[in-house]
């Protein structure tokens, strides 16, 4: 038999690519989805905040793999600025990154996942899902509306068989980019294939005893 497809949402670099890699290594056939595609890797070009893009792509994916067995959603738009500084524009993209194309990968994903008969959606979460932090209101406000959409999900889609859970990374994903950003010792962070296990071990759970929201960090994070 072939082996079950996988789909990470927001497959552009660091912890993505880091799910991609790891997934595949445990024996799925992991594609991942970004607005552009990066170097390398398994990677289909889409916009998940285009509902006609999201449908087209993804019945692609279905059509030639089968229904996914696991779907990781990690797709965001971090915006940090004052509030009186934030635009409107600076809520929609939040909300568009974050929210909307949650909505249009599901309403893809999990008719099909139902009837294959199961699977595991996986939303990534942040601190911001739990409280707002100054400079974060755009940011804040949309993870944590994916926050209450993923639990939404879970109640109507886990008695159909769909493992849905919403993992909050408490702390500095270990990458390129956030090692310039943040001047921080990759000890105190959170490393990408350590994250990618514990999705996995998510997928592996089984139908009796479910985890429904799991925060993560790393050792000495202040919580």
């Amino acid at each position: 038999m072939a082996d079950p497809l996988a789909i990470v949402a927001g497959a552009s670099s660091g912890l993505g690519q880091s799910l991609v890699r790891a997934i595949g290594e445990d024996g799925y056939n992991a594609i991942g989805l970004n607005r552009t595609v990066p170097d390398g890797g398994a990677v289909r070009a889409v916009d998940l905040s285009d509902a006609a893009q999201s449908v087209r792509v993804l019945a692609d994916l279905i059509g030639a793999y089968g229904a996914p067995k696991l779907v990781v959603h990690k797709t965001a738009k971090l915006v940090i600025s004052a509030f009186e500084d934030t635009s409107n524009a600076d809520f929609e993209a939040t909300w568009r990154a974050m929210i909307l194309s949650a909505v249009n990968l599901t309403r893809c994903v999990l008719p099909a996942m139902v009837e294959n008969g199961g699977g595991t959606f996986i939303v990534s979460g942040a601190t911001a899902s739990l409280r707002g932090g100054k400079n974060f209101a755009a940011f804040a406000s949309a993870k944590a509306a994916l926050r209450a959409l993923t639990q939404s999900l879970a109640r109507e889609y886990g008695p159909q068989g769909v493992h849905v859970a919403h993992v909050i990374l408490d702390g500095i994903v270990d990458t390129e980019a956030s090692r310039d950003l943040h001047n921080m010792n990759p000890a105190r962070m959170m490393h990408p294939n350590d994250i990618a296990q514990t999705y996995l071990a998510l997928a592996a759970q089984p139908k009796s005893t479910w985890t429904h929201e799991l925060d993560l960090r790393p050792m000495g994070e202040a919580f």
